[in-house]
């Protein structure tokens, strides 16, 4: 083992000397490094408005404030979560480290379009201003990312302030030329896809509709939603880089289609039969096994998962016991049953609520219990995903809560906040639809919440907010056309239950589109045709409102023909109308299958 050596001894010039190199070359490598870095965010701070910031829906207050005299606050809807970015320059294969102050309950900071591993960090709840931070490397080829900030559906405004992006800077050079080759294919009546040649040194492309920027891609193909049916439309495109955006491609145009009949993405049949089958109970119409059900119900709606308690947000599917269910099968053969129906195409749903299953998302806890608990379900037995059938006093409007495309009651932000959750985790293939009461719907063209003076019933139209913020996520919407009092139609008639007018006024509504409490600058937009069914009782023990095999066809003809209208004359045609909702399966066993034979018969 060698020992040590003892250190030459120097003069004491030549170690302050040589101290005084080491510290200079120290702070000029210092110096050289910050030099390399700087903050590339702009406007951080917000002292200029929302300059540099992309918000949907964001403004600039002058308190509560970290730093100067401006920060964000940003308030989340029922279906946005208040996001605002920006897109940076920045050098390919370098290290940034991303910060902000925030305060709030569940507020985002973020980077994406990183070219590594897109990060981001967030706060549960910051009552005080608290530091987020988060760092990341770009990748080899990577030159422009985009930070951002956000808050969650429904969980109350979060304030932002000195979000700085530190590394170095990137290089710009000239804009990209024009993109060529445009062209529009795979047009249908909502959507139109198109494609267009690379262009050389693009980093990206942003797709303009009639003249405004609708989409930002990084590949060289975009398909547009959403689109009105046949339409016409004109679209160009633009080639972005570090430098910013190239000239305009020539225009092309695309006219979408008229509806057609084809099942679209939610996987169902251009006509569908909706049922909700009795699997936790029996109420006098008999247990019907899930594999007895014939193949006419395309759609089968399991009812009821039920909460543990009004308030609780756990939900439990308990299915029907021997005792009180002769025949019930074992849970096994459930489940292959369920397996049996999706392989012939079948969607096999949960329905969460039911006439004594109410449930009141009171609390952001209850919400997230509500997701755990659904997802538990969906994912023992496998199913297609879930309908809302919340009824009684599940859903009602706090008395400030006026405005159904903003909502603010808590049971109502909290589901919506619930829905999209489930939706974000199962994909675009989760099946989710509604059946409320024409109470929560179509009453509220006439009544909305408790009313401009107060006194109104708070549930009045209280699942306008949760379909509107849920569009274009829902795959039906089937409202119960039965065990309901009068309602005004556009016509300013009132219409009542027992015959085909009353179901071709609330279907008409639907499809129009309506204004709400009677405010004709406050209009409650129409769904598509093949997002909604009608909701009829199967036979007259189902409930009231029953009406013969002779007057769904007239319903029918008049919606979807415009023939053999009575004293309601509907403001369309619509072909693609989904098809129909009973309650329930069950029910039409017990009169011998007549509103299943009803259908098959107008629909083939």
């Amino acid at each position: 083992m060698d020992r040590p050596r003892p250190l030459a001894r120097r003069p004491l010039t030549a170690l302050l000397t040589a101290t005084t190199l080491a510290a200079t070359g120290t702070a000029a490598l210092s110096s050289a490094a910050r030099a390399a870095d700087a903050d590339l965010a702009r406007n951080g701070g917000f002292e200029s408005g929302l300059d540099g910031w992309s918000c949907t829906a964001g403004t600039t207050v002058n308190s509560p404030v970290h730093n100067g005299t401006s920060a964000l606050k940003a308030t989340p809807a029922g279906a946005d979560n208040a996001r605002c970015a920006q897109t940076v320059t920045v050098k390919p294969d370098s290290q940034y480290t991303l910060s902000g102050h925030v305060q709030g309950s569940y507020v985002y900071l973020g980077a994406s379009g990183t070219g590594t591993t897109d990060v981001s960090t967030w706060t549960q709840s910051a009552p005080a201003w608290q530091r987020l931070t988060t760092t990341f490397r770009t990748g080899p080829s990577t030159t422009r990312v985009t930070i951002y900030t956000h808050g969650w559906y429904g969980t109350g405004a979060y304030h932002a302030d000195d979000i700085t992006l530190v590394g170095p800077g990137g290089e710009t050079g000239r804009p990209p030329t024009p993109p060529t080759g445009l062209r529009a294919s795979g047009v249908t009546s909502t959507s139109v896809s198109l494609s267009w040649s690379p262009v050389s040194g693009a980093t990206g492309y942003a797709v303009y509709r009639d003249g405004t920027k609708v989409r930002t891609v990084t590949g060289t193909s975009a398909t547009l939603t959403g689109l009105s049916p046949s339409t016409a439309y004109a679209f160009q495109v633009a080639a972005l880089n570090d430098a910013g955006e190239s000239a305009r491609s020539a225009t092309v145009t695309a006219t979408t289609s008229t509806p057609d009949s084809g099942g679209g993405d939610s996987g169902l049949p251009a006509h569908a039969l909706v049922g909700y089958l009795h699997a936790s109970f029996d109420n006098g119409s008999g247990y019907t096994r899930l594999a007895d059900v014939p193949d006419s119900w395309d759609v089968i709606d399991l009812a009821f998962g039920e909460p543990t308690s009004v308030t609780s947000g756990d939900i439990r599917f308990d299915r029907c016991p021997a005792s009180q269910c002769p025949g019930v099968e074992s849970d096994a053969e459930f489940k292959a049953a369920i397996k049996a129906k999706q392989a012939a195409g079948k969607k096999v749903l949960i329905s969460i609520g039911g006439q004594n299953g109410q449930v009141q998302l009171t609390t952001t806890a209850a919400r997230d219990t509500f997701v755990s608990s659904v997802s538990k379900i969906i994912d023992e037995y496998g199913l297609d995903g879930l309908d809302i059938d919340f009824e009684g006093h599940s859903l009602s409007l706090n008395a400030d809560d006026t405005d159904f495309k903003n909502p603010k009651t808590p049971v109502i932000v909290n589901l919506i906040s619930a829905l999209k959750t489930l939706k974000a985790r199962y994909g675009d293939d989760f099946v989710l639809t509604m059946a409320p009461e024409t109470f929560f719907v179509q009453l509220g063209h006439q009544y909305y919440g408790t009313g401009r003076w107060g006194g109104q019933d708070p549930r009045a139209g209280a699942y306008l907010p949760v379909i509107h913020a849920l569009r274009d996520d829902l795959t039906l919407l089937h409202v119960q056309d039965y065990n309901s009092g009068p309602i005004m139609g556009l016509d300013n008639q009132y219409h009542s239950m027992g015959g085909a007018d009353f179901h071709v006024a609330m279907t008409d509504m639907l499809l129009t589109g309506f204004p709400v409490a009677g405010d004709a600058d406050n209009v409650f937009p129409p769904l598509r045709p093949d997002q909604v069914a009608i909701g009829m009782p199967a036979t007259p023990n189902a409930g009231n409102g029953h009406v013969s095999p002779a007057e769904v066809t007239k319903t029918l003809d008049c919606l979807t023909k415009r023939t053999d209208c009575g004293s309601y004359a509907p403001h369309g045609t619509w072909p693609g109308l989904r098809g129909l909702m009973t309650w329930s399966i069950n029910w039409d066993r017990f009169g011998g299958w007549e509103f299943q034979r009803t259908f098959d018969g107008y629909f083939g």
